[in-house]
């Protein structure tokens, strides 16, 4: 029988107080028992339930187990600094769910399936070849679709609407037959440094997490799930097939580097197949000056750089020069910003060959296989919102937000 909302946030007040004890046993039952709570809210895998889906109904079904719905749209109006923590919950089950392997790869099949809005838009996108979205345009250019950043006032950062408008785009992008190649590029932006110029991707917005408009579900862990596995995996299409290449459908992703990827800009190109940068562009991954854990950029930067570098980028904050010797292991060409369409188009021609997404896919399984990526995602969902709420992480927030130039 399913509890009511009232019951449920009774259940759920009745095990939060500020003591470890309830979260370590919600931790306890959710190792223990994951895999029959998950097979109930399923009904035995027969369901694909994306996060916020998941989430929502193991509130009801299971009070006590992760916040309401109710709880969570209270937490959203608070600052970072403000609230009581509750995405560590929703970590702590995630984290559970990723760890089983019956569980943790039927989660990522659901998030791998096109998203509602996505299928609502598909229509007007293969009539018109253009949707246009609150901060991404998709555009069909021959055989590519170019999908642009537009973020403009916050130097493109990601923020939560940025997420879901760029996993709107990429399923578009994957599921129209006319499209060969997807393109990953930032718009011009209104910085004043940079007013006027293209800018690939500054990373999470500082100034949404300090705020607390960052979500754990539909950012920092539906992000990793979301659009990006959509990129390096393709579009769960046929979940009944036996091979993965025949349940999904996959094409080959271009970045177009101005002036800098940051951040998680930087992490979309550790799954792009070819990546352009303009002279002068640099990469960095600023993880130990945020004070949170870089996505899977810990995962998938060493395979790029080796160890040693990496951990510089990871660990010091390294920045990355296109241009120079670490640089050509990010990157595969270095242009001049007049020559970048020139050099998108024929990164496009040498990608649509019919053998190319048969390809990527094979490098993709030798380098990420999926219980690699399902076991990371279970650690990285328990330590990110600890990090997100670790007083370090708030100080360097708040320092961020007042800066002159932050973004």
């Amino acid at each position: 029988m399913l509890a009511t909302d009232a019951e449920a946030l009774a259940a759920y007040a009745a095990h939060s107080e500020q003591t470890r004890q309830p979260r370590d046993a919600r931790r306890a039952f959710a190792n223990l028992h994951i895999e029959a709570v998950y097979d109930t809210l399923t009904e035995s895998r027969s369901r694909y339930l994306r996060l916020p889906e998941l989430t929502r109904a193991a509130a009801r079904r299971f009070p006590g187990l992760v916040p309401t719905p109710g709880q969570l749209a209270a937490e959203r109006e608070r600052a970072q600094a403000d609230k009581e923590g509750l995405d560590i919950d929703l970590g702590v089950f995630c984290g559970a769910v990723l760890r089983s392997p019956t569980a943790g790869r039927h989660l990522i099949d659901a998030m791998l399936l096109p998203t509602p809005r996505a299928l609502e838009l598909l229509g007007t996108f293969r009539r018109t070849g253009r949707v246009e979205l609150r901060s991404i345009l998709v555009e069909r250019r021959g055989v590519a679709a170019e999908v642009t950043f537009r973020n403009a006032h916050c130097l493109n950062a990601e923020d939560d609407t940025l997420v879901a408008d760029l996993e709107t785009a990429v399923d578009l992008a994957l599921l129209d037959d006319a499209v060969r190649v997807g393109v990953l590029r930032g718009g011009t932006v209104d910085h004043p440094k940079y007013r006027g110029r293209r800018v690939f991707s500054a990373g999470i917005n500082l100034k949404e997490l300090h705020a607390g408009r960052i979500s754990f579900i539909d950012f920092l862990l539906g992000r990793e799930l979301g659009c990006l596995n959509k990129i390096a995996r393709g579009l769960l299409t046929a979940p009944q097939a036996d091979a993965w290449s025949e349940r999904t459908t996959q094409k080959p992703w271009i970045g177009a580097v101005d002036s800098f990827a940051i951040g998680g800009g930087m992490q979309l190109l550790l799954v792009l197949d070819r990546v352009i940068a303009e002279t002068g562009a640099y990469f960095s991954l600023p993880a130990a000056d945020e004070g949170i854990v870089p996505g899977l950029g810990s995962l998938r930067l060493t395979r790029l750089t080796g160890a040693r570098p990496a951990r510089r980028v990871i660990l010091a904050g390294y920045r990355v020069e296109a241009t120079g010797p670490e640089g050509r292991l990010l990157c595969d060409e270095v242009v001049p910003p007049e020559q970048m369409q020139e050099a998108v188009d024929r990164a496009v021609t040498d990608l649509a060959a019919p053998a190319v997404t048969a390809n990527r896919h094979m490098l993709f399984l030798a380098e990420e296989p999926i219980d690699m990526f399902r076991t990371y995602l279970a650690e990285f969902a328990v330590l990110q919102p600890v990090r997100t709420h670790s007083a370090d992480v708030l100080a360097k927030t708040e320092r961020y937000t007042t800066r002159k130039d932050a973004s």
